[in-house]
């Protein structure tokens, strides 16, 4: 299992918020590269970011900051949060990107994710935001009552590999990640490549989740809140 250090960045500063609320927000460090930094020097070449600005504008507002992670520091970068159409698909790629994270579009603009997926298929990572067992996107302020697996499907069928599922109930509060939620998704979709998000607050629960054979997991709050050292999560993580 892979473990994948986050940076969610807000007004160009790193911070984290709680259960997707803009008005609940805690600022990290108010030099995302400098957290990046962090990341690469403790050992991590792939890391994960959030552009809080972008989900609710639409507009990559951050991406100079994720430039320079990139160009700067030599980082692999999966990045989401403003992807709405498949010419924001290319601009990133074209930004040096290697994974974009797409939720909103997968739901709103449907046609032309499939298309970016048979056209990138590694490099699409669709972004399945579960809100009280519903599928949330457009920063998580909407809800969808499609059932999991008819939305899936037509992605798996376009040759959609890797799947970002973040528990929103559980993100940013440090209770422990939803194990039966990725268990069952583990179980239902094994040809995926499942990357858990959300809840992580010890080195136990990485432990627990690896149990499960998800392909990765996204750590942010614990290792902000000083919970999980950088150096036990490169230590557990796949190399």
């Amino acid at each position: 299992m892979k473990i994948i250090p986050a940076i969610d960045l807000l007004d160009g500063q790193a911070v984290r918020l709680q259960k997707g609320d803009y008005s609940k927000k805690t600022i990290y460090n108010h030099d995302p590269l400098d957290e990046a930094r962090n990341f690469k020097n403790a050992g991590f070449s792939h890391i994960h970011v959030v552009d809080l600005n972008g989900a609710k504008s639409g507009q990559f507002e951050n991406l100079p900051i994720i430039r320079a992670m990139i160009d700067e520091l030599g980082l692999s970068v999966q990045t989401g949060g403003g992807v709405r159409k498949r010419e924001d698909i290319e601009l990133l790629i074209e930004n040096g990107i290697s994974g974009v994270i797409c939720s909103s579009m997968a739901v709103k603009n449907s046609e032309e994710w499939l298309k970016a997926i048979k056209a990138y298929p590694d490099k699409m990572i669709l972004g399945l935001d579960l809100k009280d067992g519903k599928m949330a996107y457009g920063g998580w302020l909407e809800t969808s009552d499609a059932p999991i697996e008819l939305f899936l499907q037509p992605m798996i069928n376009a040759g959609l590999r890797t799947v970002l599922s973040t528990d929103i109930a559980r993100d940013g509060m440090l209770n422990g990640p939803n194990i039966e939620m990725y268990q069952l998704l583990q179980q239902s979709f094994p040809n995926l490549n499942w990357i858990a998000s959300g809840g992580v607050s010890s080195l136990k629960d990485l432990t627990d989740l690896k149990n499960q054979d998800l392909y990765g997991v996204v750590v942010g709050k614990a290792y902000y809140e000083g919970n999980i050292q950088l150096s036990e999560m490169a230590q557990l993580s796949e190399k």
